[in-house]
C-alpha cells in the first residue's frame, strides 16, 4: 500500500497571495461591506468560508454602491476597471503578479500594432481581463485547429493564460511559427503551474490511480484531470473527502494525489486521511491493526490524554519526587476533558469541520460529551484526593477554561472571547498543561515555587507550545480561513518558525544545565532525547510531507510519550545501579 501526496499540490503563490489580502482586510473591516469581483478563487469551499467573514462575492455590481471591492488573482480588464472606478469603490488589487506580467506584455504589444494571440480558455476570468488590454487586437486560441483559422497577420504576439498546459502551448507555438514568419512568442505559463502539471505525469506513469482534488470549475485542476488520464491511468477528480465514498479504491495498491492551485490544505488533507483509512482496512495483519488503532487514539484525544500523563511523569522524576498515580490520573482525565469539551462547544467556529476529528467526534457526539465530563469529574477528585491546594487550583484552571470559548467581553468589540485575543490558544494551553504537569501535582508538597518546579514548569510549557504552533503551521491556511488567531496567523509563518527554533534552543540549554546547577536531578539529560525529536518534526512537517494530518498530529504527541517513556527508564535503570551499589 504506498499513498503519494505531490509536493505541489495545493494553494499557489497567487491565490495565497489573494487569499492572504482578502483576510487581513477581513480582520479589520469593522462594518464595511467587502465584495470580491467574482469568486475570489475556483474553490466552492473556500468561498463559503470567506462569506461567513462577510467577504460577498458579486459578479453584477448593479446592487453595489459602497464598500470595497476586491480584484481577484486572476484580474480583470481596463474597461471592467473603470467601471469599478465610476462607481467610487475603494479598489483592492489582488491580481496576480505573474498575470500582470501577461496583461503589460499585451498591453505593450497591442500599441505596437501587433495582433496578439492568447492561448487559452475563452470562458476563463483571466482570459477575458487579458483580451481587455489588447485594444481590440486580441484572438484566443483555445486549440490547435484554432490556428488553421486565424486570418493573415503581419505582426503577431503569443502569449498563454497563466494556468495553460505547457505541452499544448508548446505545440501551438509550433503551428503558428510555421504559419507566421513574424511572430514574437512568450513563456507566460507560471512556474508552478509547469511544476505542477510534470509532478502530476511522473506521478500518473508510477501509481495505480490519480486523484485530483480542487473545485469542477477550476480549470488549472480539470487540466491536471486531463493530463492524467492522457497517460491511460484512472483519474478521479473530486472536489471533497465525502465523494470518495462513491468511488471504489480497492483494487488500487498505489494512490497518487495532487491539487488544483486554489484548493487549500485542509480539504487535500482530508482526501489524504480518507484514503488512508479505506486503504489500511483491505490489510488485517497485526501491524496494519495496531496503526489503525493508534490512528484511532489520535483522532479521539485519547493519545494526547496519554501523553499528559506521560508528561506527568517525566515531571516528577524531574523535581526528584515520588510518582504519585494521582497525579498521571488527573493530568490525563484533565487534559482529554478540555481538549474534548472544547472542540464539540466550538466546532461551528473553528476549523473542526473538514478535521480529521471531526467524523469520530460528530458520530459519537454524546458519548464523547458524557466521557469529558466524566473526566474532568476524575482530575478533579483526583487532585482532591492529593490534597486541597492541588484541588482548588485545578478548579480554578478549569473555570479560566471554560470562560476561553465564552462571550466575556461586549459585543462592540473585535475579541469577544479569550480565545479571539492573538496567539492565547497556544500560549493558554501550554500554560494550561503546564500547570496541570508539573505545578498542581507539588503544591500540596511545597507551596514554595522551586528551580525544579519551574524547569519541569518550562519543559512541558515549551514542549506544548512548540507542538502546537507547528499543528497550526500546518494548518495555517485553515486558521486564516476560519478566523483563528493563532501564533502562526499573528506573527507569520517564517518568525513562527524562528520562535519555535530559539525556543528549543533554549529549552536544550535549560536541560542541560539544570542537573550541574542542582537545581533537577539528571533526568534533566535524557530528556534532551525530546529536543532532538523536536529537530526531527520540524522537518518532518514540512507541509509537503506525504502523510495525512492525523499521521503527522500523532508524530508531534509522540514527544509526550517520548518525555515520560525515556524519564521512567532512566529512573528504573539508575535506581537498579543504586540499589546494586549498596553493599
Amino acid at each position: 500500500m504506498e499513498i503519494k501526496l505531490a509536493r505541489t499540490a495545493g494553494f499557489c503563490m497567487g491565490v495565497k497571495r489573494a487569499v492572504d489580502m482578502v483576510l487581513d482586510i477581513a480582520q479589520h473591516k469593522g462594518e464595511e461591506k467587502i465584495y470580491t469581483y467574482g469568486p475570489l478563487i475556483h474553490n466552492p469551499q473556500t468561498v463559503e468560508l470567506l462569506k461567513k467573514r462577510g467577504i460577498i462575492p458579486v459578479t453584477d455590481l448593479s446592487d453595489v454602491e459602497e464598500g470595497t471591492i476586491i480584484i481577484r488573482a486572476h484580474g480583470i480588464s481596463p474597461q471592467e476597471r473603470k467601471v469599478l472606478q465610476d462607481k467610487g469603490l475603494k479598489i483592492i488589487d489582488a491580481t496576480c503578479p505573474r498575470v500582470g506580467r501577461v496583461q503589460a506584455i499585451i498591453k505593450k504589444h497591442a500599441a505596437r500594432g501587433y495582433a496578439v494571440l492568447i492561448v487559452g480558455d475563452r470562458e476563463h476570468p483571466e482570459v477575458d481581463g487579458l483580451l481587455g488590454y489588447s485594444s481590440g487586437h486580441g484572438i484566443v486560441i483555445g486549440r490547435l485547429e484554432d490556428v488553421e483559422a486565424l486570418p493573415a497577420l503581419e505582426h503577431v504576439c503569443v502569449v498563454a493564460q497563466t494556468t495553460q498546459s505547457s505541452e499544448e502551448y508548446a505545440e501551438i507555438i509550433k503551428k503558428v511559427q510555421a504559419r507566421f514568419p513574424d511572430v514574437v512568442v512568450f513563456d507566460t505559463i507560471c512556474d508552478s503551474t509547469e511544476e505542477r502539471q510534470s509532478e502530476i505525469r511522473n506521478l500518473a506513469s508510477e501509481m495505480d490511480a490519480i486523484f485530483i482534488v480542487g473545485g469542477k470549475n477550476s480549470a488549472n485542476t480539470r487540466r491536471l484531470a486531463r493530463i492524467s488520464t492522457a497517460k491511460g491511468i484512472p483519474t478521479f477528480h473530486i472536489e471533497t473527502a465525502e465523494e470518495l465514498d462513491r468511488i471504489s479504491i480497492d483494487a488500487y495498491e498505489r494512490i497518487g494525489i495532487s491539487a488544483g492551485a486554489s484548493t487549500p490544505n485542509w480539504i487535500i488533507e482530508r482526501v489524504v486521511d480518507h484514503i488512508t483509512g479505506r486503504l489500511s482496512q483491505k490489510r488485517r495483519t497485526l501491524k496494519q491493526r495496531l496503526i489503525n488503532f493508534w490512528l484511532l487514539t489520535v483522532r479521539t484525544d485519547i493519545y494526547s490524554a496519554l501523553g499528559a500523563g506521560c508528561l506527568a511523569v517525566a515531571s516528577a522524576f524531574l523535581q526528584r519526587e515520588s510518582l504519585n498515580p494521582l497525579a498521571v490520573l488527573m493530568a490525563s482525565a484533565y487534559v482529554f476533558s478540555v481538549h474534548t469539551l472544547n472542540r464539540l462547544i466550538d466546532r461551528e467556529s473553528t476549523p473542526f469541520k473538514g478535521s480529521f476529528r471531526e467524523e469520530s467526534y460528530l458520530r459519537h457526539e454524546k458519548a464523547f460529551t458524557v466521557v469529558a465530563i466524566f473526566c474532568m469529574f476524575i482530575s478533579l477528585l483526583s487532585a482532591y484526593l492529593i490534597g486541597l491546594e492541588p484541588f482548588l487550583v485545578l478548579s480554578f484552571i478549569s473555570i479560566v477554561g471554560a470562560l476561553y470559548n465564552t462571550r466575556i467581553f461586549p459585543k462592540s468589540w473585535r475579541f469577544r472571547k479569550l480565545k479571539d485575543l492573538p496567539g492565547t490558544k497556544n500560549s493558554f494551553m501550554a500554560v494550561a498543561w503546564a500547570v496541570v504537569v508539573a505545578v498542581v501535582p507539588q503544591v500540596d508538597v511545597d507551596i514554595v515555587v522551586k528551580p525544579s518546579m519551574m524547569v519541569a514548569f518550562l519543559f512541558t510549557f515549551t514542549v506544548v507550545f512548540v507542538r502546537s504552533a507547528l499543528s497550526d503551521l500546518m494548518d495555517i491556511q485553515s486558521d486564516r480561513l476560519m478566523g483563528r488567531e493563532t501564533i502562526p496567523v499573528v506573527i507569520g509563518e517564517e518568525r513562527t518558525r524562528r520562535l519555535m527554533e530559539g525556543l528549543s534552543l533554549f529549552l536544550f540549554l535549560l536541560l542541560a544545565v539544570a542537573f550541574p546547577l542542582g537545581w533537577t536531578s539528571t533526568v534533566s539529560f535524557v530528556l534532551l532525547a525530546c529536543v532532538f525529536y523536536m529537530w526531527i518534526c520540524f522537518e518532518l512537517c514540512d507541509r509537503k510531507a506525504a502523510f495525512s494530518a492525523a499521521v503527522l498530529n500523532g508524530f508531534l504527541e509522540t514527544n509526550y510519550v517520548l518525555a515520560g517513556l525515556v524519564a521512567t527508564v532512566w529512573s528504573v535503570f539508575r535506581a537498579l545501579f543504586l540499589f546494586r551499589m549498596v553493599p
